[in-house]
C-alpha cells in the first residue's frame, strides 16, 4: 500500500516537472536581449518558417539550451550517484575534485594536442575526472581513522585549488591562457549543435546506467553491510557507479567547463519532495537539473541585458550558502 502512494506521488512530481521544464524551456528560446514571440518560437521548433529571428533562435539559442538540459541532467544525477555511494550529504562533482581534475586534462589536451577534435578534448575530460576523485579519495584515505563527509570536502578542495593551479600555469606556459579560461569559467556561450551531438549519447549513457542500477544505490545508501547481506556485489556496483559519474561529469565539463554546487543542491531538494527511494530521486534530480540550469542560464542572460551575467556565478551564488546550511545540519557528524 505503502509503495502504491509513493508511485503515485512520484507520477505527479514528475509530471508537474516536466511540465515546469517545457515552460521554462519555451521561456530561455524566447526570452534574453532580444525577446521574440512565442509564436516564432514555435516555428523554430518545429522548422516550419524561416525569419532573421527564428534562424537566431535554431543556430544560437537552441543549442545552448539543449546542452543546459543535458548538462542540467548530468551534473544533478552525477550528484545524486555520489551522495548515495558515499553516504556523504556534501558530494558533489566540483567539491570532489571531478570538474577540476577534466579543466586540467583539457588545459593539457589543448596545449599538447592542439588539433584535437571534441571527441578527444571529451576524453580527456574522463581521464581528468578520474584522476581528480583519484586525488581526492587517495589523500582523505590517509588518515587512519578513515573517511569522513568533512575530510573529503577538505580534500577535494584542496586537490581542486591545486589542479586549477595546474590548467592556469598550462595555460600560461604554452600561451593559452584565454582557451583554458573559458573552460575554467564555466558557461554556455559559443555551445553549438555539433558539440551537443557529440556530447549528448554519452550522457544519455551514463543516465541510462545509473537509472537501471537506481535499486541497488537505495539499498548501498542504506548501510554497505545490508548491501552484502541482501547478495549484492557492491565492489561490482561502485566501480559500474563511479564510471557512471565520471562519464557524466566528463562530459557535462566537455561541453560547458567547471560548474559547482548543482550535483549538490538538486538530490538534496528532490529527497526533501520524494524521500530516499533512488528510483524515484535519480529521474527527479534529472529533470529538476536541467529545469534549474536552464532557469540559472536565463537569468544570466536576462539579469543585465544586453551583458551577460556568468551562469557559472548564478550558481555558485545560489550554492554556497546552500552547502553552509548543510554543513551547519550536519555539523554534529563532521
Amino acid at each position: 500500500m505503502e509503495n502504491e502512494k509513493n508511485r503515485m506521488e512520484f507520477k505527479y512530481l514528475i509530471l508537474s516537472s516536466f511540465v515546469l521544464l517545457i515552460l521554462s524551456f519555451f521561456a530561455a528560446a524566447a526570452l534574453g536581449a532580444a525577446e521574440i514571440p512565442f509564436s516564432q518560437v514555435w516555428k523554430a521548433i518545429t522548422f516550419t518558417g524561416s525569419s532573421d529571428n527564428i534562424l537566431m533562435i535554431q543556430e544560437i539559442r537552441l543549442p545552448r539550451i539543449t546542452a543546459a538540459v543535458i548538462v542540467g541532467a548530468a551534473l544533478a544525477v552525477s550528484g545524486a550517484v555520489m551522495q548515495g555511494m558515499t553516504r556523504n550529504p556534501l558530494a558533489d562533482p566540483g567539491l570532489f575534485g571531478l570538474t577540476a581534475g577534466a579543466n586540467a586534462a583539457l588545459a593539457f589536451a589543448i596545449a599538447l594536442f592542439p588539433a584535437l577534435n571534441y571527441f578527444g578534448t571529451m576524453l580527456a575530460s574522463f581521464i581528468g575526472a578520474a584522476a581528480g576523485a583519484g586525488l581526492v579519495f587517495g589523500i582523505a584515505s590517509l588518515n587512519k581513522r578513515g573517511f569522513s563527509p568533512f575530510r573529503i570536502v577538505l580534500a577535494g578542495s584542496a586537490v581542486s585549488t591545486f589542479l586549477y593551479a595546474v590548467a592556469e600555469g598550462v595555460g600560461i606556459y604554452f600561451q593559452i591562457s584565454k582557451d583554458v579560461s573559458m573552460w575554467t569559467a564555466g558557461g554556455l556561450v559559443g555551445v553549438s549543435w555539433s558539440q551537443v551531438f557529440t556530447i549528448t549519447p554519452f550522457i544519455i549513457l551514463g543516465l541510462t546506467a545509473a537509472f537501471f542500477l537506481s535499486r541497488q544505490l537505495t539499498i548501498l545508501s542504506l548501510k554497505e553491510e545490508i548491501a552484502i547481506g541482501l547478495g549484492q556485489k557492491v565492489l561490482k556496483t561502485k566501480v559500474i557507479l563511479f564510471l557512471v559519474i565520471i562519464i557524466l561529469t566528463g562530459a557535462a565539463v566537455a561541453l560547458v567547463g567547471n560548474i559547482v554546487f548543482l550535483g549538490l543542491m538538486i538530490p538534496h531538494i528532490v529527497r526533501a519532495a520524494a524521500g530516499r527511494d533512488y528510483r524515484y530521486v535519480l529521474p527527479l534530480s534529472a529533470v529538476f537539473g536541467s529545469t534549474f540550469m536552464l532557469l540559472a542560464d536565463l537569468l544570466g542572460r536576462t539579469i543585465n541585458a544586453p551583458y551577460e551575467t556568468p551562469v557559472v556565478a548564478i550558481i555558485a551564488i545560489l550554492g554556497l550558502p546552500f552547502f553552509l546550511i548543510i554543513v551547519n545540519r550536519r555539523r554534529s557528524d563532521f
